[in-house]
């Protein structure tokens, strides 16, 4: 299993010590690392930033919200950072939740694995550059129908690096899972679980039967977040991970729809899950993150000693997981390599 590096989102001010995060990471061998976004930093800003300080670690987005931008706008800056990063970009798509999507973006989020396969198509269509680009479809037309009628179909100046250049798809539901699984290269998927992992299992296997698919399992990419938190005390460790489970499961979303909520829910947690949602968003968070139960913590991260890390370990290994994305200082950094990879 290969270790990436993930950076996240900026919270109230840009994140100190980033760039020795990423020196660390590339001396020690991580095979990539990955930048996110919500609803304030951007993911290309800090991406173009930090890589331009590496050569050998590969750059993602995990992962950019489709609604943020146009896919040709998607598929410009994609090929611009491909060439800046001489062919270690990849792109990281997710179609976020409503509250995001039409609070901050002001764009529907109706039928979004129909959007997301068109806006797939119409990236891949920038990258192969085999002749203007087109699309038909009812959420991205091009040209764009009406307006002065002046539309025409160009094809990109510059061309692409990398016309198979990667793109892996921020998914959760059974859906879109098999979606990601027909169209995508890789998956990157949110509070995995060793435990459903027959269950994703399935679904990418229904994705990847369908005719016209990218990828088998053999050559398709899953990366995913994984807290790792090495500590004696196995709920000091576990407190560490708590604030992040109660943050998304009570507030990264509505009552009525949090996607984040109904993975927990599909793990057995959902009375656990209700209970962090009721209290976050009744705004008691402190007992929300007090709420989470350590057993919750350890099906989606990796906390305590080093020894039961090392025993745990084999149950992701046994997965589809081939990359395990990680953060921290330098020093936890090199302590989680010491441990995960031997």
């Amino acid at each position: 299993m290969k270790l990436g590096l993930q950076l996240g989102y900026w919270f109230a001010q840009p994140p100190v010590g980033v760039a020795e995060q990423v020196a660390e990471a590339e001396r020690l061998g991580f095979d990539s690392a990955w930048v996110a976004e919500a609803y304030g930093s951007d993911c290309f800003t800090p991406l173009a930033w930090h890589a331009s300080q590496t050569s050998t670690i590969k750059w993602g987005t995990a992962v950019c919200q489709i609604s943020a931008r146009t896919p040709v706008a998607t598929a410009m800056t994609s090929l611009t950072l491909d060439h800046l990063t001489e062919g270690r970009f990849m792109l990281g798509l997710g179609v976020s939740g409503p509250q995001v999507v039409e609070g901050w973006y002001g764009q529907p989020f109706r039928k979004p694995l129909a959007r997301t396969r068109e806006y797939v198509d119409v990236v891949r269509q920038v990258l192969l550059r085999e002749g203007p680009v087109t699309n038909d479809g009812p959420h991205y037309p091009l040209p764009y129908p009406g307006g002065m009628g002046l539309g025409k179909p160009l094809r990109s100046i510059v061309h692409p690096r990398r016309a198979d250049l990667p793109i892996l798809l921020g998914a959760e539901g059974p859906k879109n899972v098999a979606l990601t699984a027909e169209i995508a290269d890789g998956w990157l998927p949110i509070f995995y679980s060793p435990k459903l992992d027959p269950e994703y299992r399935g679904y990418l296997a229904e994705g990847f039967a369908r005719p016209g698919a990218r990828r088998t399992a053999d050559d398709f990419e899953v990366a995913t977040t994984v807290s790792v938190f090495i500590d004696d005390d196995v709920e000091r460790a576990a407190d560490a991970v708590r604030p992040f489970l109660a943050f998304y499961i009570g507030g990264m979303g509505a009552r009525e729809v949090n996607f984040h909520f109904d993975v927990f829910c599909r793990m057995g947690y959902e009375a656990e899950a209700r209970k962090v949602q009721d209290l976050f968003l009744d705004g008691r968070r402190d007992e929300a993150v007090a709420a989470i139960p350590t057993s919750m913590v350890e099906d989606v991260a990796l906390v305590g000693p080093p020894d039961k890390i090392r025993g745990e370990l084999q149950a992701w290994e046994e997965t589809v997981l081939t990359t395990m994305l990680v953060a921290g200082p330098p020093e936890q950094l090199r302590r989680i390599a010491e441990v995960v990879l031997g």
